[in-house]
């Protein structure tokens, strides 16, 4: 049977890959050496957005930038786009709980509310906690993600300390395409998904929606934690997402975007104040959180060399938790922590020649509305940015600088440097410098009993060094980073340190033998507090993930193996850490195409039941299986 995967396709899939499913399963045994790790440049497309601000060729992308495209999220069955990051180089992830409950993401050991998130180029996240409910963003709506990791505060303003994050939802087909999915597995997990999109004359349209639940698992383990209960912790969501964009004529575009996502789930906890008097046993807790995204774009070619882009758009995070008595579902109290981020930017991109010069300014006003009655509710925010893309050769180079102004702190200014040489015909020499800079959160400056309006941004000094390589489906990158952040602010006791000093190391590596993908990534993570030489909880110092994919006639075979060491994480009966066991996940799956139109998708997650954690007394899913039925048109 001819291999239905052309040399370009191949490319693009990055990660997911196959030995066949016996090689996999070799390789998850203890005899076996798990030396490798999960890929980065193999997966990227032609061309990337994040890395630049600007659409660029991948071979001139001097950022260390991973992709996940449509053809790997399709692959996902019922893993979120949570689940997805934590196989990428460079991250890893906590979680509290149950499936879609909220989780902790870093990124070269910064953490969450060092992140930024971005949508379509919009940034959405909380002010008071700081960073973005990603877990609240189902994949069918996605069409790629763009991974930028390295501090990028020069590119992308305040916070983006360890990288961006870039989710682009799903784009229109040059014909009329519907698709539709229903799915079920373990733990009473249920799914249906429908997308419609294609263009009629000059206006192209995209349309999803999306529902999920499940019954779930108990989310905390230990009994003797405050909000202990062995019942089965539930959620359910729901969300949609729809594009428009006309060409109204050669020069110029109009897009709307919208996307909205509510998640419901329970979880483990006694209300504050407790007027019903209620006990572990006693007491039912929900979190509500809800995602509207809202972005207008107009794009104007005023001259054959000049292109300038105006966005408009408002975000909406909410997080809402209420409180009822399990026995009759009498209310016990409720609470909230609302944010919504109104946002402007106007870009100008110049060619000259290879060269590239851009322009940017931006606005953003932050404002909170909660229960919890913060001194200060809202912030503005102002930027001017300004850049150079350089082509000679076999040179690469790219300057920003950046000018910010918050209304709370005032005006600061930062900077980036990059360089990449191509000294082979397949391989570059790349390397950065720059700074930046992260503005403590509402919850940081004004949450009682815990924030502290004395405190000040942090300000930090990243430097990062590598090789790449990169000739047809073959790709390697070796990138060593230092970021020194000055002032750190503990994120979970809002203690401040004189240092936090973000080392660590990542290869990647991506190959393709007949009709097998292989891709792998080693990470090594060793972010510290100073002067007294502590690690940052809950990040693990050695992390492997290894993902394989075979095409074998009409059924995709695929793999995903990680491996992880042991973390620490704060105790919370007393002042102290306790360290959690490393672990080893070995996911297997198989997609089989039926039809022309219809397809099965079967996904075995934690194959071997491992119990481990993420995050101290919560649990995490232990073996499940999940089948998804699809129909194409």
């Amino acid at each position: 049977m001819k291999n239905r995967f052309t040399p370009a396709q191949a490319r693009r899939l990055h990660l997911l890959t196959s030995f066949p499913l016996l090689s996999l399963l070799t390789l998850a045994s203890p005899e076996s050496r798990a030396e490798t790790p999960t890929a980065t440049d193999a997966s990227l497309p032609a061309v990337v957005i994040t890395a630049n601000r600007t659409p660029t060729k991948l071979s001139d992308v001097i950022a260390d930038v991973s992709v996940i495209d449509r053809a790997q999220i399709e692959l996902a069955g019922q893993s979120s786009l949570i689940d997805m990051l934590s196989q990428q180089a460079g991250i890893q992830i906590s979680r509290n709980g149950g499936y879609r409950s909220t989780t902790g993401l870093f990124l070269r050991g910064a953490t969450s509310s060092q992140v930024i998130v971005l949508i379509d180029g919009v940034r959405i996240g909380s002010a008071t906690s700081g960073g973005a409910s990603i877990e609240n963003i189902p994949l069918e709506h996605i069409e790629r993600i763009e991974i930028l990791r390295g501090a990028a505060s020069a590119l992308y303003g305040p916070d983006a300390v360890g990288g961006v994050i870039q989710i682009i939802t799903r784009e229109a087909e040059s014909r009329q395409k519907i698709s539709a999915s229903i799915g079920a597995g373990s733990d009473g997990q249920k799914q249906a998904n429908a997308a419609i999109s294609g263009n009629v004359d000059s206006l192209a349209y995209s349309f999803a929606a999306a529902t999920e639940r499940a019954d779930g698992f108990t989310v905390i383990v230990n009994p003797n934690a405050s909000g202990f209960n062995a019942d089965a912790d539930s959620f359910k969501s729901t969300s949609f997402s729809g594009k428009l964009s006309s060409k109204i004529s050669k020069e110029h575009q109009l897009s709307v975007s919208v996307l909205h996502s509510k998640t419901d789930y329970q979880f483990d906890s006694l209300p504050s104040p407790n007027p019903l008097k209620l006990t572990k046993l006693t007491s039912d807790a929900w979190s509500h959180a809800t995602l509207n995204n809202v972005n207008a774009q107009w794009q104007a070619q005023w001259l054959p060399q000049w292109k300038s882009t105006v966005v408009v758009a408002q975000s909406d995070d909410k997080s809402v938790t209420e409180y009822f008595r399990m026995s009759d579902h009498a209310f016990a109290g409720t609470g909230k922590f609302n944010t919504q981020r109104q946002q402007a930017s106007w870009q100008n991109d110049v060619s000259l020649g290879k060269d590239q010069l851009s322009f940017t300014l931006e606005q953003r006003k932050e404002s909170v509305d909660s229960t919890t009655n913060y001194s200060v509710k809202e912030r503005d925010l102002h930027a001017a940015v300004l850049s150079y893309g350089l082509q000679r050769g076999d040179w690469d180079g790219l300057a920003v600088v950046r000018h910010d102004y918050n209304s709370q702190f005032g005006s600061f200014n930062n900077w980036s440097l990059s360089g990449a040489y191509k000294f082979l015909p397949a391989w570059r020499l790349v390397g950065n410098a720059g700074t930046s800079f992260q503005a403590p959160s509402f919850n940081q400056l004004y949450y009682p009993g815990f924030g502290n309006t004395a405190l000040t941004p942090q300000r930090n000094r990243s430097n990062e060094l590598g090789v790449k390589y990169q000739e047809g489906a073959q790709s390697f990158s070796a990138i060593a980073y230092q970021n020194e952040v000055q002032g750190f602010i503990n994120p979970s006791t809002n203690a401040r340190s004189a240092l936090a000093t973000l080392r660590g190391l990542t290869l990647s590596a991506a190959w393709q033998i007949g009709a097998t993908q292989y891709s792998a990534s080693y990470d090594y993570a060793d972010p510290r507090t100073k002067p007294n030489n502590l690690s940052l909880v809950r990040i693990a110092r050695n992390t492997l993930n290894l993902n394989v994919q075979h095409q074998l006639q009409e059924v995709t075979l695929f793999g995903e193996f990680k491996l992880a060491s042991e973390r620490e994480d704060n105790n919370l009966s007393f002042n102290g850490r306790d360290t959690l066991g490393g672990y080893g996940l070995l996911n297997l799956g198989a997609k089989w195409t039926l039809t022309q139109n219809l397809s099965v998708l079967m996904r075995a997650n934690n194959i071997l039941d491992k119990q481990y954690a993420l995050a101290n007394t919560y649990s995490t899913p232990g073996r499940n299986l999940f089948v998804t039925l699809t129909w194409r048109n």
